[in-house]
């Protein structure tokens, strides 16, 4: 587990993207249907409980909400999507500052897609897919509340994802999470730390050895 992410602090929100802190360093966002766990995965990832609002009320998340790990380096939490129970035309807004952000916002190096294991790849994960591939934009997949099927049965959901969106043109991988057992956290720090430049290089092999 990777101490870095502990010190995740709250920077500020955004309703628009012109809101939003400078366009400098790297971002990396996260981006979820509603009460897939976006939340709770990010509190988990940084080891701290009311990090990110949690609410059993789908559709909370209502704006860009950006957290400082250091100078250079943030999380940001996208509004979730899906099934909140708000007016159709807020919806459309919440869509719209997403596709904004998306593709405007020249620091983003990665987006963390969280998708509920017992429901993956739903419209709204496809239509975030398809955000990513016209930026180019690679997604890392967590497949949340992995502890709610037995492993045989979340195995072979993750084995179908993973078939699923290699046939599409973006870079893409995932895996399995759960923000109640914290398991799948020390993979995912792993992801964040390449798109953050912190992964430690490969040592170049000796050839004498």
């Amino acid at each position: 587990m990777n101490p870095f992410y502990h010190h995740a602090r709250f920077l500020t929100s955004a309703a628009k993207v012109e809101g939003a802190p400078p366009d400098q360093g790297i971002e990396v966002a996260f981006a979820g249907r509603s009460n897939a766990g976006k939340s709770s995965a990010i509190n988990a990832l940084c080891q701290q409980n009311q990090l990110a609002r949690t609410s059993k009320t789908p559709g909370r998340t209502q704006l860009l909400n950006f957290f400082r790990l250091d100078d250079e380096r943030r999380l940001v939490d996208l509004p979730g999507y899906g099934y909140a129970k708000v007016a159709e035309s807020l919806k459309r807004q919440w869509q719209q500052e997403m596709a904004d952000y998306l593709a405007c916002r020249r620091s983003l190096c990665g987006l963390v897609l969280l998708m509920d294991i017992r429901h993956p790849l739903k419209d709204f994960d496809l239509q975030m897919l398809e955000w990513a591939e016209r930026q180019k934009l690679p997604v890392h997949i967590l497949l949340t509340k992995a502890d709610k099927l037995k492993r045989g049965a979340a195995a072979q959901t993750l084995l179908q994802l993973r078939r699923a969106i290699s046939q599409r043109a973006v870079q893409s991988s995932a895996q399995l999470f759960s923000a109640l057992k914290r398991e799948g956290i020390d993979e995912a720090h792993r992801q964040l730390d390449r798109w953050f430049g912190l992964a430690e290089p490969q040592a170049k092999k000796d050839p004498g050895a």
